[in-house]
C-alpha cells in the first residue's frame, strides 16, 4: 500500500499541528518520520488512520481518497503511544481481539499460531497468561504492539512503539521490525523522536518541524546533504559541531574570530584561519562551517598532516570514555568542538593538554548563519 498526504493541513483551535503537509510513502516501505514533541507526528499518524479528519488536503491509499472512508476500511493498523489496552483482559486475550473481529477473524488454531510467533519474536511468551494490570510499561507496550503486528493489514502506523523499552531490547527490536516489514513486505510509516532510530530502521526518513516537511531522502542524504542546521543537529550524537564565520572573496570559509578558532592548513595558532570551500555564496555572507565529530580525528605524533588536510590546534577541555571510544571536547579559542577517537589514542589526554586535529575537507559542511525565524540553509560547496 502506498500513502500520500497532500497538502494536509489540521488545527485545534488556534494550534496549527499540520500546516499543508506533503508526504508520499511508497509500497512497502518502511518510512520513518523524525520530528521533536509537538511537531506533528501523531496527528500524521491519526489522519492518515482516519481517526483525524483533516481541514484541508487529501490522504489516498494506493491512490484512492480516503475522504469519507471510515477507519475499519483502510486496510491499515495503528499502535499508539498511549498502549490503548483492555486492562481486564490477559496478554493473550489483548493480542487475539483484532483476530475475533468479523473482518480479521482466524481459527483458533491459527490464531494461536500467529500470536505465539509473534509473542516469541517480542519476548513476551511468558507473559501471554497474565492480566495487562500487572505488566510493567514495557511489557504492555511489547503487547501493544503485538497486537498491531498479528493483525492482517496493508500498512502499519507506529508511534513511538520502542520508546519504554530498555536499550538492549530496544536494539533488537530495531532489527526484528525491519525484518518483518521486509517479509510481509507490508507498508510501515514509523513515528520516532530518536534520530538513532530513524537511520538504523528507515528506507527512507522524513524531518518533520511545526507541521511541515522539512526534508525527505535516504538515510546517506539526510547525514550528508541536511537541507538546515537544525536538521544536521538531529543526527548524530555527539551533535554536529557548528562553527561561525564569513564567506571570502574566493569562496572560503574565514573564522569569525581570527585566531580564536584556529583551522588552517599549517596548523596557525593566530591570525584570520580561511578554509577553500569553493562556496556558493556572496563575500561577506555570515555563515556557520559544520563537522560532525567522527570526520575529525587527532593528529598522531610523529606524522605529518599530508598538506592537503585542515588541522585545527588547540587544547582539551574535558574527556568521556563511550566504550571502545572516547568523546573529546577540544577548546578553540571562544568555541569548543567535539571528537570522537579510539580508546588506545585518546586515553591519555587530559585537560589542557595542547592538541591537533585534522579534517578532510569533503567532510565539511557549510550553511547560512541561524536567523530568528529559521535555521541556517546548506550552502553547495565545491568540496562535496
Amino acid at each position: 500500500m502506498s500513502i500520500a498526504l497532500r497538502g494536509v493541513r489540521k488545527t485545534y483551535g488556534r494550534t496549527t499541528a499540520l500546516d499543508g503537509l506533503e508526504l508520499e510513502v511508497h509500497e512497502g516501505e518502511f518510512f520513518c518520520l523524525l520530528g521533536p514533541s509537538g511537531a506533528g507526528k501523531t496527528t500524521t499518524l491519526k489522519t492518515v488512520a482516519g481517526l483525524e479528519q483533516p481541514d484541508s488536503g487529501t490522504v489516498e491509499l494506493d491512490g484512492t481518497d480516503m475522504t469519507g472512508v471510515e477507519p475499519y476500511d483502510r486496510g491499515v493498523a495503528m499502535c499508539f503511544e498511549s498502549y490503548a489496552l483492555y486492562p481486564h483482559r490477559s496478554a493473550y486475550d489483548n493480542l487475539a481481539s483484532p483476530l475475533r473481529s468479523p473482518r480479521h477473524r482466524l481459527p483458533a488454531a491459527e490464531a494461536r499460531d500467529r500470536i505465539g510467533a509473534i509473542a516469541e519474536l517480542l519476548g513476551i511468551s511468558g507473559l501471554l497468561d497474565r492480566p495487562v494490570g500487572q505488566l510493567s510499561n514495557g511489557q504492555r507496550q511489547r503487547i501493544a504492539l503485538g497486537r498491531v503486528l498479528v493483525r492482517p493489514a496493508r500498512a502499519f502506523l507506529l508511534d513511538e512503539p520502542l520508546s519504554h523499552l530498555d536499550a538492549k531490547l530496544r536494539q533488537s527490536m530495531r532489527a526484528e521490525l525491519k525484518a518483518i516489514g521486509a517479509v510481509q513486505h507490508t507498508t510501515t510509516l514509523y513515528v520516532t523522536h530518536d534520530s538513532v532510530e530513524a537511520l538504523a530502521l528507515g528506507d527512507r526518513i522524513g524531518v518533520i518541524r511545526d507541521g511541515r516537511i522539512v526534508q525527505t531522502g535516504t538515510r546517506e542524504e539526510i547525514w550528508y546533504r541536511p537541507y538546515d542546521t537544525e536538521v544536521a543537529r538531529a543526527f548524530g550524537r555527539p551533535r554536529i559541531n557548528l562553527l561561525p564565520g564569513t564567506i571570502t572573496e574566493g569562496g572560503g570559509f574565514r573564522s569569525a574570530d581570527g585566531g580564536g578558532a584556529p583551522w588552517s592548513r599549517g596548523a596557525k595558532t593566530s591570525g584570520e584561519v580561511e578554509l577553500p570551500l569553493g562556496a556558493e555564496a556572496s563575500p561577506g555572507t555570515d555563515v556557520l562551517v559544520g563537522v560532525r565529530p567522527r570526520d575529525l580525528a587527532l593528529e598522531r605524533e610523529g606524522h605529518g598532516t599530508d598538506g592537503r588536510r585542515p588541522v585545527l590546534t588547540g587544547t582539551v577541555y574535558v574527556t568521556e570514555v563511550l566504550g571502545r571510544a572516547v568523546e573529546v571536547t577540544v577548546r578553540l579559542g571562544g568555541q569548543h568542538v567535539s571528537l570522537v577517537a579510539p580508546r588506545a589514542e585518546a586515553t591519555h589526554l587530559r585537560p589542557d593538554d595542547p592538541v591537533r586535529l585534522t579534517v578532510r575537507p569533503e567532510n565539511l559542511l557549510l550553511f547560512e548563519a541561524d536567523r530568528p525565524e529559521r535555521p541556517g540553509r546548506r550552502i553547495e560547496t565545491s568540496t562535496r
